[in-house]
């Protein structure tokens, strides 16, 4: 068996071919392959025949016999071959198990023989053969980081960078794990598409598959013109819904699923929440090297698609409605969602400013998260963070790497008490980090983006211009219940009232009996990825008990 990775982009061979060696390109053994045989239809597939294309809604898994397959990237430039596979290779990705359209082309080149498994039956194969299954979830995980990495053109963004709606739809697009690139309207390549398609350089434009063009869209709009597959039918049932997909989310989803709860996470953004947007966590249990928030989340997705979860995503859940057999939860898009039980964890987000025309830099110098897409902005400039805690701290250390200077902005005396101790003296003792207490923003300055800033010391009263087009907020924290509308008792912060204090007969349940809150969103709650994480698995248990009771009365 072979199966050799051919990408347009020579920087990044060597990063993927380390990828490719040890999970992407993986082999089934003699016994695995004669499993498949057993669970799907053994077809004779003659050379020139589409065994998927981008975009299409046929799509099955399939083991190779003998003979040889193309994945063609749809692209103008060149034939967009990006690998080859032949005897013994198994043909899927990710969007097999999380209900995606296809982002490349599978051509049969050499007349085959083929295993075609359905999508219900490798579902099922997943959930009888751990082997498998072990085998098959890592490669699928793995190709989806290759695709990635390939800047596939199947989906294209065409746009100013400095254009907070191309900013915006990067972000959703690559938190979001979907392949795709990002063209420069005044590079060649723009040029010529921009020339090709009559495009408005000047806006954010979504180009599918080189010719289908979606301008300006939202981040519902570019999900479903990609075909993310992630919504639900109207009145879809489950066992248990989990609103928000941070790492409190994520693991009661994990938790859920794996014990057999027929389980749906709804999230309005992007899978990982908060924690998502931070580059680097490096306290978390288990990863003495760090780990980036977006990475962790991640696994935790795959982990859940691996147990059945299902994601509905972007969808936003805008009420709760009693029903005799649970609750019902009315999505933005007007659909219904029905579950015997719902889980609550739509986290935090940071506070914003009051500063005049902060709205108008947003997604143009003015940033709520600190990864690579927005450190290519701190690049020869000086970046300012503003925050005490672990986030800005951790944004701080990575955006060193980019910017000629970092400066932290705080309002009170110093970091020992909101900061964990490692990142403070780290924040102390590096060349190009400077932490400025008593100190906070008083005025924005650009045209169509940040340019400098005005900072004021509110001790000496002393003010100082600083040139920057890099501007990172993050204090405080807001919870996401204004949706609740009171229908969970709140704290005089907003955040969820939960246990003895709400009534509830669980550490987690709120004064809705089958409402449970984890994760920051609750009052009281420990700000720590790991505390999340701890909560969402244990409120699983008191999430069965309430099932099993409400079963009981029939």
């Amino acid at each position: 068996m072979s199966l050799s990775p051919i990408t347009r982009n020579a920087e990044i061979k060597d990063e993927l071919s380390a990828l490719v060696r040890e999970d992407a390109f993986r082999s089934l053994t003699p016994d695995q392959i004669e499993y498949f045989k057993g669970v799907g239809t053994v077809e004779k597939v003659p050379a020139g025949t589409m065994l998927y294309t981008a975009g299409g809604d046929e799509y099955d898994f399939f083991v190779i016999l003998s003979g040889l397959v193309h994945f063609i990237d749809p692209t103008e430039d060149g034939d967009g071959l990006i690998g080859k596979a032949d005897e013994n290779a198994f043909i899927g990705e990710l969007g097999l198990l999380s209900g995606q359209k296809p982002f490349i082309t599978c051509k049969v080149m050499e007349d085959a023989e083929v295993v075609r498994v359905t999508c219900p039956q490798l579902r099922e194969t997943i959930d009888q053969n751990p082997e498998i299954a072990d085998v098959v979830v890592s490669a699928f995980s793995a190709r989806r980081e290759v695709l990635m990495k390939t800047a596939t053109a199947n989906l294209t963004i065409l746009g100013p960078e400095t254009d907070p709606g191309v900013m915006r739809a990067l972000e959703f697009v690559g938190r979001n794990r979907i392949p795709h690139r990002w063209l420069d309207p005044e590079s060649e390549s723009g040029k010529r598409m921009v020339k090709r398609l009559e495009l408005d350089p000047n806006t954010v434009n979504v180009v599918l598959r080189g010719d289908h063009v979606v301008q300006t869209p939202d981040n519902p709009g570019i999900a479903w013109a990609i075909g993310m597959n992630l919504e639900v039918d109207d009145g879809t049932n489950a066992d248990l819904a989990v609103i928000g997909a941070g790492p409190g989310g994520l693991a009661a989803a994990v938790y859920g699923a794996s014990e057999g709860l027929s389980t749906i996470t709804i999230e309005n953004t992007a899978i990982g929440g908060q924690a998502g947007t931070s580059s680097r966590i490096e306290n978390y249990m288990g990863f003495p090297t760090g780990i980036s928030g977006s990475d962790l989340a991640y696994r935790g997705q795959i982990q859940s698609i691996k147990f059945g979860a299902l994601f509905a995503a972007p969808r936003t859940a805008r009420a709760l409605e009693p029903t005799e057999k649970g609750w019902r939860i009315k999505l933005c898009n007007g659909a219904d969602i029905c579950a015997k039980s719902v889980v609550v964890a739509t986290g935090v987000q940071y506070r914003r400013l009051p500063l005049t025309r902060l709205e108008e830099f947003e997604g143009a110098g003015v940033y709520y998260a600190a990864t690579d897409l927005e450190a290519r902005f701190c690049k020869n400039t000086e970046a300012i963070i503003v925050g005490g805690g672990n986030s800005a701290g951790q944004a701080a250390m990575f955006m060193s790497r980019h910017a000629k200077h970092v400066h932290v902005l705080i309002r009170g005396a110093g970091l020992k008490s909101t900061m964990s101790s490692y990142l403070v003296q780290r924040l102390e003792n590096h060349p190009r980090i400077t932490i400025r207490p008593h100190t906070e923003i008083c005025q924005l300055h650009g045209e169509r983006s940040l340019e400098q800033v005005t900072i004021k010391n509110n001790q000496s009263g002393e003010t100082q211009d600083i040139s920057t087009r890099a501007l990172f907020i993050m204090i405080g924290a807001a919870p996401h219940t204004n949706w609740l509308d009171g229908r969970c008792m709140l704290d005089e912060k907003g955040f969820i009232v939960t246990g003895e204090k709400a009534g509830g007969r669980s550490q987690f349940e709120t004064s809705c009996p089958g409402i449970f809150a984890v994760g920051d969103v609750r009052s009281g709650s420990v700000k720590r990825v790991a505390s999340a994480v701890g909560e969402g698995s244990v409120v699983v248990s008191a999430v069965h008990q309430y099932i099993d009771e409400l079963n009981a009365r029939g």
